[in-house]
């Protein structure tokens, strides 16, 4: 079959477009057209800004953040509760509670949740280590704000039965955040309100279970 494409070179970038989330092929073609009317200034500022975030890009050593340095922002702040660490799924949800200005303790970013129909179980993600930061002692409240899926109550539930032998409390976000919804969607003050209302994740688990 004939391909649609007047250039091999305009397919081939289609086809790499159209791997990114989200972009269907429609879409891949309007962007590869929009770079196409940029001067080649523009397009290699483009590709090298690319190059340095793959190449330079750096993941805090203490909570797996995606950062400029060693130690992200954050975790560097001397101002924040290093008493609360809060747990998410990926570098998308701490930037969504950074929002609601409604949390200053620290974060634990596991890269994932456990998904077995994904091939990703615990042993994939950072459990290990968050497992370690509260073992090290300083931490009193664990914060779970995992997306309210099956998959998400899974990993939170992992988590809890990891943590049960220290003295530290596990919450959960209050389901302001609906069954179902992927943290990074919620809005601000649902979000906000989810934190500041969290229950303590033991009370939750018996609820879940009846």
């Amino acid at each position: 079959m004939k391909s649609p494409y007047p250039s091999t070179l305009l397919e081939n970038a289609v086809n790499e477009f159209a791997k990114l989330p989200g972009i269907g092929r429609k879409s891949a073609l309007r962007l590869v057209l929009h770079m196409l009317r940029q001067d080649e200034e523009a397009v290699t500022r483009f590709s090298d800004t690319l190059l340095r975030l793959k190449r330079e890009v750096n993941y805090c050593s203490c909570c797996h953040n995606i950062s400029d340095t060693k130690v992200c922002s954050i975790c560097a702040d001397p101002s924040r509760d290093t008493t609360t660490l809060c747990v998410v799924e990926n570098v998308k949800e701490v930037m969504a509670i950074e929002r609601t200005v409604q949390f200053r303790g620290l974060y634990h970013v596991l890269g994932g949740i456990v998904s077995p129909i994904d091939g990703i179980g615990p042993s994939d993600l950072e459990i290990a280590s968050l497992e370690e930061r509260v073992k090290a002692g300083g931490i009193q409240e664990v914060i779970l704000a995992l997306s309210a899926t099956m998959e998400g109550d899974t990993t939170n539930f992992y988590i809890y039965r990891k943590l049960q032998p220290y003295d530290v409390k596990v919450s959960i976000l209050a389901r302001g955040v609906s069954i179902g919804d992927e943290i990074e969607y919620a809005d601000e003050v649902t979000l906000g309100r989810s934190i500041l209302n969290r229950i303590p994740f033991n009370e939750s688990y018996k609820l879940f279970t009846k």
